[in-house]
C-alpha cells in the first residue's frame, strides 16, 4: 500500500527531526491536515516527545472531527486530549510542535501567532508552487531538511522564499542526516524557531 507506506515514512523522518530540533519539555503539538499523513505525523510526534494536548485543523471541519474520534481512541503515546481548532490561530497559540500536511498553495498559518522555541515539520508543500509556512518564518528559523538536492527542485516552501530574494540556499543549515550524526548542530537554544522541511 503505497499510500500507506510513504505516511508511514514521512512520519517517521518528521519524528527524528522532532526529537532533534524540538524543545526537550514540548507538551503541545498542533497537526494542519486531517488526512492520512496528518495521523502518521502524530503518532511520530507523540513517539518521541510526552505530548499532553493537540490541536487538529482542516479546511474541512468534518475531516478534522473524524481525525479526532478516530485519534483518541489509538491510545498511548497519543493523549485523549486532542481537539478540534476553530481556526489556524487556535491550532498554534499554545503549540510547541507543528506539522502541516496540507496541500496547500499558501501559508496555513500566521507567522505572528507562533510561540517561542516552536519547532515545525513541514511534509506538504511538495511542488515549487506550493506553501504552508510563511516565508517570515522561513527567514527567521533554523532550517533542515531531509535532502537538499530535492528541496531545492521541488519545496515551495523554501523556493518561494528564495525566488523573492528573502534567503539563499545558504540559509539552510543543512540535511537532518548531518545532525543526527553530529555533523552539525541541532537546536542551540529554547527561543530558536526550528523548521523540518521534508520532501520525501
Amino acid at each position: 500500500d503505497g499510500t500507506y507506506l510513504t505516511a508511514l515514512r514521512t512520519g517517521a523522518a518528521s519524528g527524528v527531526a522532532t526529537s532533534l530540533l524540538a524543545r526537550r519539555n514540548a507538551r503541545v503539538a498542533a497537526i494542519f491536515g486531517a488526512g492520512t499523513q496528518g495521523r502518521t505525523q502524530l503518532e511520530a510526534v507523540c513517539t518521541v516527545r510526552a505530548i499532553e494536548k493537540v490541536w487538529v485543523y482542516d479546511v474541512i471541519p468534518k475531516a478534522a472531527r473524524d481525525y479526532v474520534r478516530e485519534m483518541k481512541t489509538r491510545g498511548s503515546p497519543i493523549p485523549e486530549n486532542i481537539f478540534v481548532a476553530r481556526s489556524a490561530k487556535e491550532a498554534v497559540r499554545e503549540a510547541d510542535i507543528i506539522c502541516t500536511a496540507t496541500t496547500s498553495f499558501r501559508p496555513v498559518f500566521n507567522d505572528s501567532d507562533l510561540k517561542l522555541g516552536v519547532h515545525i515539520n513541514g511534509v506538504g508543500s511538495y511542488t515549487p508552487e506550493m506553501q504552508e509556512i510563511p516565508a517570515r518564518t522561513v527567514v527567521r528559523s533554523k532550517v533542515v531538511v531531509d535532502s537538499l538536492q530535492a528541496s531545492l527542485a521541488e519545496a515551495g516552501d523554501l523556493l518561494i522564499s528564495i525566488e523573492g530574494g528573502l534567503i539563499s540556499d545558504k540559509h539552510i543549515h543543512g540535511e537532518i542526516g548531518e545532525v543526527a550524526a553530529g555533523k552539525i548542530p541541532g537546536r542551540e537554544s529554547e527561543g530558536e524557531t526550528t523548521f523540518f522541511k521534508s520532501v520525501g
